[in-house]
């Protein structure tokens, strides 16, 4: 076919779309409303609406038993977790960190006035690979931030290594991957912290959240003065913080979601299962499979499309996929690379992330949750058999 230019989006077909009410990438899970609203009128009679109040303290604690670590910090959002964390291990310079991630990953940085450096991702894994970070590392590193994409764990063990020998700071962007395992243990549990989102579009949500898991205690010590103005005790000051406390309502939403978890992830799991059934056979169209040997959220199915055996492109894919009211997600295009302000500051980068750049023009994310059955999986499926079968 002839090479489509990114920003072309073909006319949508005309007639009924195929669902009357639009399918969304990362529709909220909500769990049992009832039990929701009991802690939300339990807050109210309280009137402690936040400060660390006490379904802040009882989020922490579960929090922190879920995901076997000593500190799971709730925070206000994953991006100032993001700047807490990257704040609090004292990195400056530049930090390596993949394109291929959403673009707070990288906000979080340059914000700060860290020069953020895009190292490339291993073909087949969408994540850091540690031979491309290891290329990037200068006298100015100071430290490395892996994304488990979609949910898929790094190479933990070799980014560790390279930290260690390298004397680099390693921290995780775990946006993607609460409630999945690495090597038989939770994420959370990796590097020096972990930081996870917990915003309305993950499969668990605190409507709008975050949190740091670590199991460093002076870490967590200095975490918690930062994200509370530097506050020890009333009226004593120590040390240079922001806001970044959780709210009570945010953490009676991540408690009533934790009752939930099973239930989403099983969801998620039997929605993967027949998105597999439905696109089977379709030649271009590869569904991106998880490990069955380990805890997955499966909260994004993942698509990579190849327009020379399909007949289409992703972009042209998406836009049809629209107009039918799927509203399916090109992530991570394009790379954050190709974002400003880094287009700019960094305009040869992408001479260093062949696979990134082959990879963002190709990949599209398909509803599920549970907003979604096996109905309208099928539907989908059904959709682009026939859009493969119009093109040949």
């Amino acid at each position: 076919m002839n090479e489509i230019h990114p920003f072309f989006e073909p006319p949508a077909p005309k007639g009924q779309p195929a669902f009357a009410q639009p399918l969304h990438v990362g529709r909220p899970n909500i769990g049992d409303r009832r039990k929701l609203m009991a802690r939300i009128e339990g807050l109210l009679d309280r009137r402690w609406l936040s400060n660390n109040g006490p379904l802040v303290q009882e989020f922490e604690q579960q929090m922190a038993g879920y995901l076997g670590v000593k500190h799971c910090i709730p925070i206000c959002n994953g991006t100032v977790a993001l700047e807490l964390a990257i704040c609090a291990l004292g990195l400056e310079g530049e930090v390596i960190l993949p394109s291929y991630t959403f673009v707070a990953t990288a906000h979080a940085l340059q914000w700060q006035g860290i020069t953020p450096v895009f190292a490339d991702i291993a073909p087949g894994t969408f994540n850091l690979d540690p031979a491309a970070v290891e290329r990037m590392i200068t006298p100015r590193t100071t430290g490395i931030i892996g994304v488990h994409v979609w949910g898929q764990p790094c190479a933990v063990e070799a980014l560790q290594a390279l930290a260690d020998q390298h004397h680099l700071q390693l921290m995780f962007d775990a946006a993607h991957a609460f409630g999945c395992s690495h090597g038989g243990r939770m994420i959370g549990n990796f590097g020096r912290c972990e930081v996870f989102s917990f915003h309305a579009t993950k499969f668990f949500n605190t409507f709008e959240g975050g949190a740091i898991a670590t199991n460093d205690d002076a870490l967590a010590e200095k975490l918690r003065l930062m994200k509370n103005f530097g506050f020890h005790g009333p009226d004593n000051i120590i040390y240079l913080g922001v806001n970044g406390k959780m709210t009570e309502v945010c953490a009676a939403m991540g408690l009533t979601g934790l009752e939930s978890l099973d239930e989403f992830m099983d969801i998620n799991r039997r929605n993967h299962e027949s998105y597999a059934r439905a696109l089977a056979g379709i030649p271009g169209l590869r569904l991106i499979e998880y490990s069955r040997a380990e805890k997955c959220n499966r909260q994004y199915v993942v698509v990579e499309v190849a327009a020379e055996a399909y007949g289409l492109s992703r972009d042209e894919t998406v836009a049809r996929l629209h107009a039918e009211n799927v509203l399916a997600r090109k992530y991570f295009w394009p790379g954050c690379h190709r974002m400003e302000p880094y287009r700019t500051l960094y305009p040869d980068a992408g001479l260093a992330l062949p696979q990134t750049e082959r990879i963002a023009p190709r990949m599209v994310v398909l509803p599920t949750g549970t907003g979604v059955d096996g109905a309208a999986i099928e539907t989908i499926g059904g959709l682009l058999r026939s859009w493969h079968q119009g093109a040949g």
